[in-house]
């Protein structure tokens, strides 16, 4: 995953009224910090900043170009939104260097079909790996293609890009294929409740 340049403005506004300010600017407020260095209170443009995100997702690396400085590479460590808006509120920037590696969490992506007759239970949709800043992949990838009922999908399961380290513990299960309902069950079920609705009227 290639960096995006993006620009940013000193911030010397601080407190809620200065953040909302920057809002109503069309601007993020955020903070850039890392690597011994001094945090910086600075400003994004929120809708390039979104853009990116949306693109690139949450492990995207920004380019990030502060006025009279040279660009410095960042990753958002924290992203605060607004739940209702769905707008961005605040970031947390982590600055990165060429060639070094990051823990970041990968979302997991289940490709193919499990057998007939088969349900999949979701237990963890992203996976802790270590890598180089510029190199994120951006989802991993697990086949789940023709599996059975009774198999369970591991993080050991996972093919990792070259480069690319597993932080998370081997035997997280990420996901479990269970055995569908069959119409018996559905009638047993819908049995016990009626005689549940029974004894509890008597």
């Amino acid at each position: 995953m290639s960096e995006v340049k993006i620009s940013a403005e000193l911030r010397t506004e601080f407190g809620k009224g200065g953040a909302r300010r920057t809002r109503r600017a069309g601007k993020v407020p955020a903070v850039l910090y890392g690597h011994g260095e001094k945090p910086q209170h600075i400003a994004l443009p929120a809708r390039e900043f979104a853009a990116a995100i949306r693109h690139g997702g949450a492990n995207q690396v920004f380019a990030i170009d502060i006025t009279d400085g040279s660009p410095i590479l960042a990753l958002a460590k924290a992203i605060q939104r607004d739940p209702i808006k769905d707008t961005f509120e605040h970031i947390d920037l982590i600055i990165v260097k060429r060639g070094e590696k990051v823990t970041v969490d990968i979302r997991i992506v289940l490709t193919g079909e499990a057998a007939k007759n088969t349900l999949i239970q979701h237990e963890n949709d992203t996976l802790s790996v270590s890598a180089e800043a510029l190199h994120l992949p951006e989802t991993l990838e697990v086949s789940i293609d023709g599996l059975e009922a009774g198999t369970q999908i591991t993080a050991a399961d996972v093919k990792l890009p070259k480069g690319t380290e597993l932080i998370a513990d081997p035997s997280l299960v990420l996901a479990i294929i269970n055995a569908a309902p069959t119409a018996e069950d559905l009638e047993g079920d819908s049995g016990e409740t009626a005689e549940s609705s029974e004894a509890a009227a008597e």
